[in-house]
């Protein structure tokens, strides 16, 4: 029944605003990440997720730390400067995440060339969780746990999964809180 509704919904949206779409069909249909996670056992969506800051705004500077990644190398602040950087908060456990991930790693690989970087935050509570995780789905994209260190640059905004691209001159050109379609994924490339 769902699936019917969700349909309906995305086709009939006013001016195929896909992200406003999933918005209204996930509130109608009940499914919030909160939700799910305390289905699955989760305390909530993200340790403290009612303190999260907010998204940063549209043309705001987005300050970038060293990353150490899953795979033990380290991704250098200094080597993104002038980049496109695309930063994404996820989880293992997050069901939109898995969804949205397979997307983001076909943009990564479709666009890297081109320059495009990719900073995948994880808030799983292990980083062997989240290697398992990206072991497990073939996943590529660099991707780092989201330690106090990297959170006091980088916290990760309210929501889960947030996508937000740093343009070139170090300033937010996108964001979004929640799952993005995608086409909307695809769309990031857009910055380059």
């Amino acid at each position: 029944m769902h699936t019917q509704t969700l349909k309906r919904t995305h086709a009939d949206a006013p001016g195929g605003s896909s992200r406003l779409a999933r918005r209204g069909l996930l509130a109608a249909a009940g499914l919030t990440a909160l939700g799910l996670a305390r289905a699955q056992g989760q305390t909530s969506v993200a340790p403290g997720d009612d303190r999260a800051p907010a998204l940063p705004r549209l043309g705001q500077n987005l300050p970038i730390v060293d990353v150490p990644l899953l795979g033990g190398t380290l991704l250098r602040a200094a080597d993104l400067q002038g980049k496109v950087l695309v930063v994404y908060w996820w989880a293992s456990w997050c069901p939109f995440c898995a969804e949205q991930s397979p997307h983001v790693e076909a943009l990564w690989r479709r666009e890297r060339a081109r320059g495009l970087q990719v900073l995948a935050l994880s808030i799983d509570k292990t980083a062997a969780a989240a290697a398992a995780y990206l072991q497990r789905k073939g996943f590529t994209f660099p991707a780092g746990l989201l330690s106090p260190e990297v959170a006091k640059v980088l916290p990760k905004p309210k929501g889960l999964p947030v996508t937000v691209v740093r343009g070139r001159s170090g300033n937010v050109v996108f964001a979004e809180a929640g799952q993005l379609f995608p086409e909307d994924v695809e769309g990031l490339a857009k910055y380059l």
